[in-house]
C-alpha cells in the first residue's frame, strides 16, 4: 500500500493507492476516513490501482474551514491529475456517494463509471427526511464540542456499533483532528446537497453501480430515486453481503470487456 499526498487549494490531502492499471478511486463517508472505503476496493488491486483518500477536512486531510461539494469535488480531480489519472471509476460509500456524484456531474469526462454505495442525498428539491435532519444535528451537537473537548465526546456516536465495527470506528477516531471533525459535522448538519433534482440525475451518460440503502440515514427512497433517474443504472440489494465483488464485476464490464482504459 503506498501512501500519496496532494496539494489542494492550501490543505494536504492524504491518499493510499495499491495495484496498477485502470483506476478506481472510492470515496469514504462523513465522519469517518479512507479506511472505511478502502475494504470497497482493495480486493481488486490484483488487476486494478485502487485508490482512497482521506477526504479534506478527514483523517490525515486536516481542514477546519468551511467545506462544499465543489470543493471536494475539485479535491478529486487534483487527486487524479498529481496521480496522472486521465479517467477513472469514481464510487463512494454513504456521504461519499455524495462527492462522487457530484465530481461525476462536474468532471464526466474523466469518469469511466460511478459507484454509489448506500447513498444519502436526495437533491435540494428533497433535501434530507425528518430522521436523517433528527440524527444529523444530534452529530453535530456532539461534534462541535470535539475543539473544546477533544475527539473523546465522539465515542457516544459508535456505541450501538457491533462490538468489532465498534472497536475499529473508535480506533479510527482517535486519528481524528478536532477542527477537521467540528468543519465535517457543520457540513453534514448544513443539508448541503450534491446536486438539485431529478434532472440532474437524468443528465448523466456515466455507467453507474448503485447498491441500495435501506436504513434511515441512507433510505430506500434515495436509492428508489436514483434508480428511477439514472439512465445507465445497474442495481445490487442492500442486502449484498459483498460489495467488493460487485464494485469489481461492474469494473470489469467496464474497463476489460468494455475496453476503456481507465486510467495511468
Amino acid at each position: 500500500m503506498r501512501e500519496r499526498w496532494v496539494q489542494s487549494r492550501g490543505v494536504r490531502l492524504f491518499a493510499v493507492e495499491d495495484g496498477t492499471g485502470p483506476a478506481i478511486v472510492m470515496l469514504h463517508g462523513g465522519m469517518a476516513t479512507h479506511q472505511a472505503a478502502l475494504p470497497l476496493i482493495a480486493p481488486l488491486a490484483a488487476r486494478y490501482r485502487v485508490i482512497a483518500p482521506d477526504l479534506r477536512g478527514s483523517g490525515k486531510s486536516r481542514s477546519g474551514e468551511a467545506l462544499t461539494f465543489d470543493r471536494l469535488a475539485d479535491d478529486v480531480e487534483a487527486l487524479l491529475d498529481d496521480l496522472r489519472v486521465d479517467r477513472a471509476v469514481v464510487g463512494g460509500v454513504s456521504g461519499g456517494s455524495g462527492v462522487a456524484l457530484r465530481f461525476a456531474l462536474r468532471a464526466a469526462g474523466r469518469v469511466v463509471g460511478l459507484v454509489l454505495v448506500k447513498p444519502v442525498y436526495a437533491g435540494e428539491e428533497r433535501g434530507y427526511t425528518e430522521q436523517q435532519k433528527t440524527t444529523f444535528a444530534m452529530m453535530d451537537a456532539i461534534a462541535s464540542r470535539a475543539v473544546e473537548e477533544g475527539v473523546q465526546v465522539l465515542r457516544p456516536l459508535y456505541a450501538n456499533l457491533p462490538p468489532g465495527m465498534r472497536e475499529k470506528a473508535v480506533a479510527m477516531m482517535e486519528e481524528f483532528d478536532p477542527e477537521s471533525v467540528a468543519a465535517t459535522s457543520r457540513f453534514i448538519a448544513s443539508g448541503a446537497q450534491p446536486f438539485a433534482s431529478p434532472a440532474d440525475l437524468r443528465s448523466l451518460r456515466v455507467p453507474t453501480l448503485l447498491v441500495r440503502g435501506d436504513d434511515p440515514l441512507h433510505p430506500a427512497e434515495v436509492s428508489d430515486l436514483y434508480e428511477a433517474s439514472l439512465r445507465d443504472c445497474t442495481v445490487v440489494p442492500a442486502s449484498t453481503t459483498d460489495v467488493a465483488a460487485a464494485v469489481g464485476a461492474f469494473c470489469d464490464r467496464l474497463l476489460v470487456n468494455g475496453g476503456a482504459t481507465g486510467g495511468v
